[in-house]
């Protein structure tokens, strides 16, 4: 039986450490018959990884992960089967782009005044050119040995009070939610749980969501625990939202997690996937899943 679709990855178009060609590629070995490549704040990917697909008869859903500034959070918002060339989508994905150049050089600028000096071109380096994302930063950090991993660089250095933290100024959530259903697609909220959210603010950043014609939610993804599916599951029922399921994988760096492995939605979520046209393949991964 063919895993369930994975509708949340990252190449090397934004923070992910492989080419869309071989993260498709990588799927396809891992039995993988629906991928979507939703990288952050860019569609550069869709292309490469949607001719990858099709050389390996695996469906690429075309995405984006769009960053949004939500009651003074950064909230993530997944964009699935948007139109990729979409010129309103496009529009805002390149004004998200400005600010993370001009975030990345401040980042730089605030290690050097801690006494980190290359940081900027060093993560600028590691990210061969494309978007520059905080985890460039910590990847520079780590191979500097200054931290011990990637989440002690975030710890230490890059989240609120810190010394390369730098205050997001994303899109609204109106917009992001906008710019997806404009360019064809279905608005998720991405990995909720990471967002420690009490119950009162879950449900008004639900309801706002919806409002602006957001329709899913990340049920599953790797950075749920067990209980926390099944509370996002509750969420996505009793809120009527379709669930989603995603990796989050950003590349073989990270040996905790396995394209191909994700578990099934718990019972009575209704799947994004659903009434998507899908090859017989994921058709099968859908009803079980389903």
């Amino acid at each position: 039986m063919s895993p369930i679709p994975d509708l949340h990855t990252h190449s090397n178009a934004s923070d992910g450490t492989l080419t869309p060609q071989a993260l498709v590629e990588r799927a396809a070995r891992a039995g993988l018959t629906m991928l979507a490549l939703t990288d952050h704040d860019t569609t550069a990917g869709v292309d490469e990884a949607r001719a990858a697909a099709a050389r390996c008869a695996l469906t690429l859903v075309p995405g984006v992960e769009i960053s949004v500034t939500w009651n003074a959070r950064t909230i993530h918002v997944v964009g699935l089967n948007v139109d990729p060339v979409n010129p309103e989508l496009q529009q805002g994905l390149a004004r998200l782009r400005v600010f993370r150049d001009w975030r990345a050089e401040e980042i730089g600028r605030r290690l050097a005044k801690h006494g980190i000096s290359g940081a900027y071109e060093g993560a600028r380096a590691l990210s061969g050119g494309a978007l520059i994302g905080r985890t460039h930063f910590a990847r520079f950090l780590v191979g500097q040995r200054l931290a011990a991993d990637t989440g002690d660089v975030f710890k230490r250095f890059l989240t609120t009070g810190k010394p390369g933290y730098v205050a997001g100024d994303w899109a609204s959530l109106e917009e992001a939610v906008g710019w997806i259903r404009g360019a064809g697609g279905q608005a998720v909220i991405a990995h909720p749980a990471r967002y420690k959210l009490t119950r009162t603010k879950l449900l008004q950043l639900i309801g706002e969501f919806r409002e602006h014609g957001g329709g899913g939610i990340e049920v599953v993804t790797s950075s749920h625990s067990r209980d926390e599916v099944f509370t996002f599951a509750r969420h996505a029922r009793e809120q009527r939202l379709l669930a989603s399921a995603g990796s989050d994988y950003h590349g073989p760096e990270q040996p905790w997690l396995v394209l191909g492995r994700l578990p099934p939605l718990p019972d009575g979520c209704v799947p994004i996937w659903r009434d998507w046209s899908l090859p017989r393949g994921a058709q099968v991964a859908a009803q079980a899943a389903g």
